[in-house]
């Protein structure tokens, strides 16, 4: 019987794994692990009996590594192998932005920089390049963001995948990962002179609930409502709601302070419930130095703003695009990391928010499970 909430927190100097009761109320902390070097991503696989936690490490001298825990991240070890370019490729592994289970207790994913996708059938030890994303026809037209050209959102619904890519834009495969296409519409690019593109925008996170995958969330890189090139003004193309599958989105910002930010999330039983976190988009810190998360209960009519326990000012952050989680218990919790090393837990939804931890390393990402 699972009785155990598990949260991994990957940070610039590596990867902390947290371990309380299901009551929530008190962490112990163990780390960090792999080298005090950056993690970007991390997995906790609860597929087997005894879960594992993966977690990426990213080393500018001694390369990428692939971290894994086979006992709720007391000790990590290399796996066999990270995943790798085929030297004729000539691509090099710069970092790995996004690790997800399969469809069997041995399949994985793996989104890495520069981008591209990677799938292995034993469990990470061996992995293979997925051409019909990693070599499409638009790669070459794919420009970096800011934080790189990276494949960093992998979501599978039985033979679909969708994957998201900095700056690429959000392609669907039908097949399981053989053949992609660009669906972009009513995706907005404020960065180039034409704002709806058929792909080049950087999408930032994009969530499902797996009952529902015709409704798919998406937070694009928006705040581009003050543009004045060409086009005119581009309101409201950052958080975004598609109901045919991702074929098209059509913007659902209205009543957040920003449409810009990272993270977005789906409530584990209601997927009308959806969780977004607003930052002022030149910034890219908590609008007016008071941070607050935003909950949807009517798939993003209607947003109410939470922070009872957060900052009231002068807090000025980033949580970026996976260092905010929510566990899967009846009442869940959210979870948010922040660059400047405070990890937050939202009890009953977001409504109230305590810090667990406030002195970690900058935080890149956050996973919970329940265990």
């Amino acid at each position: 019987m699972a009785d155990r909430v598990l949260i991994s927190i990957g940070t610039k100097k590596g990867v902390f794994v947290a371990d309380g009761s299901v009551r929530r109320q008190k962490f112990s902390l163990q780390g960090p692990y792999g080298q005090g070097v950056a993690v970007y991503s991390t997995l906790i696989d609860t597929r087997r009996a005894s879960p594992r936690v993966f977690a990426s490490s990213c080393n500018a001298f001694f390369g990428m590594k692939l971290l894994m825990s086979s006992n709720l991240g007391k000790t990590f070890k290399e796996t066999k192998s990270p995943p790798a370019f085929p030297k004729a490729d000539g691509r090099e592994l710069e970092n790995i932005w996004s690790l997800e289970p399969g469809a069997d207790k041995r399949e994985l994913w793996c989104g890495v920089q520069p981008a591209a996708l990677f799938h292995s059938g034993d469990g990470g030890d061996s992995w293979e390049l997925v051409e019909g994303i990693s070599n499409h026809e638009h790669a070459p037209h794919w420009h970096p963001g800011q934080g790189g050209l990276c494949l960093h959102t992998i979501v599978r619904r039985g033979d679909r995948m969708h994957v998201a890519i900095s700056a690429g834009g959000h392609y669907i495969s039908d097949d399981n990962g053989q053949h992609f296409q660009a669906a972009n519409d009513g995706v907005g690019a404020g960065f180039v002179p034409d704002p709806y593109p058929e792909f080049g925008q950087c999408v930032h996170k994009i969530a499902c609930h797996p009952d529902t995958p015709h409704r798919l969330y998406m937070q694009n890189h928006g705040g581009w409502a003050e543009w004045h090139g060409p086009g005119g003004p581009r309101p409201n193309i950052g958080v975004l709601r598609s109901d045919d599958y991702g074929q098209t989105w059509t913007s659902i910002a209205e009543g957040l302070p920003s449409d810009f930010g990272f993270p977005i999330l789906v409530h584990p039983q209601n997927p009308d419930v959806v969780y977004v976190m607003p930052l002022d988009p030149m910034t890219r810190v908590c609008p007016q130095g008071a941070p607050a998360v935003y909950r949807s209960q009517n798939a993003g009519k209607s947003w109410r703003r939470l922070s009872k326990g957060l900052p009231k000012k002068d807090s000025y952050f980033t949580v970026l695009r996976d260092a905010m989680s929510i566990d899967e218990s009846k009442s869940p919790a959210v979870y948010f990391g922040t660059t400047t090393g405070q990890l937050w837990i939202g009890r009953d939804g977001g409504e109230q928010w305590d810090c667990l931890f406030d002195s970690l390393p900058p935080i890149n990402c956050v996973k919970v499970a329940i265990v």
